[in-house]
């Protein structure tokens, strides 16, 4: 009995092993770099423009959303339009006064920090402005998917 499941056991890790290795030789002939039918949906896109810089500049090369330390962190569609939103306030003196920062809150639903207080919801911002920014920053991610 003893044998057998020794025998069986072998016969279990030499499976997953080839398993493992096909894996890896599939995962070899993905071409990054180049537009295929290929690829998973996902992979058909860079992340925002904004993203792309942002996670350049600090230095993290080319990732799906920028998180960086001491900051809340959301799901990655909404670090996206952070992102998006955060360029626009660095280009608005207006804007600027701003220091924004996305979360998720226990519920799944998105907290919005403006100045470290906490927000629930875009209609409850403190300024139309920055209502407008946060609401044309959404539209421009959705325009880029």
């Amino acid at each position: 009995m003893s044998t057998f499941i020794l025998i069986a056991g072998g016969v279990m890790v030499v499976i997953g092993v080839g398993l493992l290795a096909f894996m890896f030789m599939r995962a070899n002939q993905v071409k990054l770099t180049e537009r295929t039918d290929d690829k998973p949906e996902w992979m058909h896109s860079l992340p925002p423009e904004e993203t792309v810089h942002a996670t350049l500049a600090d230095g993290e090369g080319v990732t799906v959303y920028d998180h960086d330390e001491g900051e809340k962190l959301a799901a990655p569609f909404a670090e996206q339009i952070e992102d998006i939103l955060r360029a626009k306030a660095e280009k608005d003196p207006y804007l600027k006064q701003f220091d924004i920062d996305f979360g998720t809150a226990p519920d799944g639903g998105l907290e919005i920090y403006v100045n470290g207080v906490k927000y629930d919801g875009v209609a409850n911002l403190p300024d139309e402005q920055l209502k407008q920014a946060f609401l044309d920053s959404v539209r421009e991610w959705n325009n880029r998917k």
